[in-house]
């Protein structure tokens, strides 16, 4: 027996990092898992190998959070078995650049906060609706330590995931009375895509950002999110902050 058999979970950018450990550590557990991202080769490899692995039955759609008409229609057009989420992994998101503001490109900010906020709001608010007529749901935001601690170069990042955390507590006020939960995770470092996205597809230059320590694995973070979705009714995890140990804050690492 798993902790979520036949939980219908979504998890968003699912095609790598966060997301994919945290649709095979649901998987893992019995859950049924609807995976979305951009990639649909990233997601029909996924979902060939949770299949595989775990025998789990799964759905997939490609979708970019971004467009607030896809997303709608998206979640709308599920079909028959898989409409009734019960766990929300509001996962995509991104970092561009790090620069300065009066020299960061429009396109990189417009990118991070179409993504980060309105992305995260759009399906959000698609699944909610079906959570509260049915009594029961519990959303989990990945946010970022970045939302809480600002660093150079970072203000617009750290902007959007310091919105990503008013909005769940947001969430929180506007779900008061009902049984739905809401959590943030908050990662530091995590090696993944992340920042091979955020330069632009600079390998070199992201590897540097790991140099000498030992960075979270995007299957701790899946963890995480695991335990404040399999607690108690009556818990929740409002907010979890998880550091590598060579990590104190944003900016403070040891490395060797």
């Amino acid at each position: 027996m798993g902790l979520f058999d036949n939980k219908i979970v979504l998890v968003t950018g699912a095609s790598s990092g966060i997301g994919r450990s945290s649709a095979r550590a649901f998987a893992r557990e019995g859950a049924r898992v609807i995976i979305t991202a951009r990639r649909e080769d990233r997601l029909a490899e996924l979902a060939e190998e949770l299949k595989r692995e775990f025998r789990a039955s799964t759905h997939r759609f490609q979708l970019d959070i971004r467009d607030a008409e896809a997303v709608e229609r998206a979640i709308a057009g599920l079909p028959a078995g898989w409409e009734a989420v019960d766990i929300l992994v509001n996962n995509a998101g991104l970092s561009r650049g790090l620069d300065k503001i009066h020299e960061a490109k429009l396109s990189d900010w417009e990118e991070m906060i179409d993504t980060n906020i309105k992305g995260l709001l759009y399906v959000s608010r698609a699944v909610i609706r079906g959570m509260v007529k049915r009594g029961s749901g519990h959303i989990v935001n990945v946010a970022s330590i970045a939302g809480l601690q600002v660093y150079p170069g970072g203000s617009v990042y750290s902007a959007t995931k310091s919105a990503v955390e008013v909005l769940a507590l947001g969430m929180r006020m506007d779900l008061i009375g009902t049984p739905l939960r809401v959590s943030n995770i908050d990662p530091g470092m995590v090696e993944t895509e992340f920042s091979v996205v955020r330069f632009h597809g600079d390998k070199d230059r992201a590897d540097k950002v790991y140099k000498g320590l030992k960075p979270l694995s995007p299957d701790d973070v899946a963890e995480a999110i695991i335990f404040c979705a399999s607690r108690p009714p009556h818990v929740n995890v409002s907010e979890v902050i998880i550091m590598a140990t060579a990590q104190v804050t944003t900016m403070l690492a040891h490395r060797t």
